[in-house]
């Protein structure tokens, strides 16, 4: 799920964190942009007493962090430059769903076709496993 608020700041950024790291494990690092929610003094602290490494990307090479600029920018192509959200809510529903046509439904070409995250199983891989 991708939080939609109208401003995340560390605090946000650490509880989203800490959602993923108890579903998922905690991970050796963390590569992100240098953006002011992930230099926050608590944050970096807390990553270090997890002993989490934080990497960050250069300023202006997005190529460091391709899989989620090039997320980023087909969000923002293929749907944010499209709507105009009244609400907060609305904002949250839509990109969710969104998300979830990306991810499930919408064809990869680095897939072969196939969307990452498919919602059903294809018969031939039924047949394989």
């Amino acid at each position: 799920m991708i939080k939609v608020k109208r401003k995340l700041n560390s605090i946000n950024v650490l509880e989203s964190l800490s959602e993923l790291f108890l579903t998922r494990g905690i991970p050796k690092y963390i590569r992100s942009d240098n953006g002011s929610e992930f230099v926050a003094k608590a944050l970096r602290s807390w990553l270090t007493k997890l002993e989490v490494e934080t990497l960050y990307i250069e300023p202006g090479s997005l190529w460091e962090n391709g899989y989620v600029e090039s997320f980023n920018g087909k969000m923002r192509d293929q749907f944010l430059n499209g709507e105009i959200f009244y609400t907060l809510k609305e904002a949250q529903v839509l990109i969710e769903m969104w998300r979830k046509h990306y991810n499930q439904v919408r064809p990869h070409s680095s897939l072969n076709g196939r969307p990452p995250a498919p919602l059903t199983i294809t018969m031939k891989e039924k047949q394989v496993a």
